[in-house]
């Protein structure tokens, strides 16, 4: 299926530039060609899909989905829905808060918290897609796993005094229903409206995505990250997790440099602890959440997620090393 893309990168790259094969600069340009064209096209059907699905599941119906229910299979249903649902970090404040008013315990609301970004549906299709369907498995179910056990030792721990008070105090009101014409029609005008804006929104990191992943096949020599962060080192899977604090990126933005990295030979798990890192525990995210948790309760939950990751990864790299 994807192979068109691989023939479009061949006709421009060689066919119309002239460029000769097996150079790092075209080889770095044919991996951008490919990527960008093929990784638009499954954002922009993703996305048009997602968009219509979200007319049926709006965050008013999420918070109504999750209050009210009994603690053991909210926990399953927050993680769930915190995979599927096309939630960024830039809704953490106000679902935070929406979630937390509606009733919802928690540990049941960090969980949804946790889940959202480790677990992006776009993530999900794209590695299924480019990495097989063993890692994209992987990557959900550990994902679900860190997102239900950190939401059980939240709530086992108490850490709800560590919200900042205020966030108790907010009604947060009806909720705008995203599309008015529940029709076929609305909901595909909807769906390419979605496209419109979250591509408005995310085009540029990706292609920055995708130009660290071209930079990365074509001039980083192959043995490079096997000597600093390959099997060998003990140390890689920490490292990786570091790395990704500073940087921010969606996780379709992640895609390129994951597939660059893993087709430089590096470990599954490390490769995946740093895009794990990247998505959920960046800076950016982090001084979102500080707007409603207190320090104690945020310095845990990045402790929490930064350990996760780590675990995941070496477990990872022992599974499929």
């Amino acid at each position: 299926m994807f192979v068109i893309f691989t023939h479009l990168a061949d006709w421009l790259v060689f066919t119309q530039l002239g460029l000769a094969h097996g150079t790092k600069f075209s080889d770095a340009l044919h991996f951008f060609v490919e990527d960008v064209s093929k990784i638009f096209v499954l954002l922009t059907v993703i996305i048009f899909v997602v968009g219509m699905l979200r007319t049926l599941m709006t965050p008013e119906r999420l918070r109504h989905a999750l209050a009210g229910r009994r603690r053991g299979p909210a926990y399953g249903l927050a993680g769930l829905l915190g995979a599927v649902t096309p939630f960024c970090s830039c809704s953490a404040v106000p679902l935070f808060i929406g979630l937390l008013e509606a009733g919802v315990p928690m540990g049941v609301t960090m969980t949804f918290l946790i889940t959202s970004p480790m677990v992006n549906e776009v993530a999900v299709v794209m590695l299924l897609a480019l990495l097989g369907w063993k890692l994209t498995a992987l990557y959900f179910g550990t994902g679900m796993v860190v997102g239900i056990v950190g939401g059980l030792l939240i709530d086992a721990l108490g850490l709800e005094r560590y919200v900042e008070d205020y966030v108790w105090k907010i009604r947060m009101g009806q909720v705008a229903e995203l599309a008015a014409d529940l029709s076929l029609k609305g909901r595909m005008a909807y769906g390419w409206l979605q496209v419109r804006e979250i591509l408005g929104r995310v085009w540029l990191y990706v292609l920055i995505g995708i130009g660290v992943g071209a930079g990365l096949h074509g001039y980083v020599p192959a043995d490079f990250f096997l000597r600093h962060a390959g099997p060998d080192n003990p140390f890689a899977v920490p490292l990786a997790v570091l790395a990704g604090v500073p940087l921010y990126s969606n996780a379709a933005g992640m895609i390129p440099i994951v597939e660059a990295l893993l087709g430089k030979g590096l470990p599954v798990g490390t490769v995946l602890a740093l895009m794990m890192s990247v998505t959920a525990l960046s800076l950016p995210e982090m001084m979102i959440l500080r707007k409603v948790l207190k320090l104690p309760m945020l310095a845990f939950f990045a402790a929490y997620l930064a350990i996760a990751f780590m675990v995941v990864g070496y477990l990872f790299n022992f599974i499929l090393g």
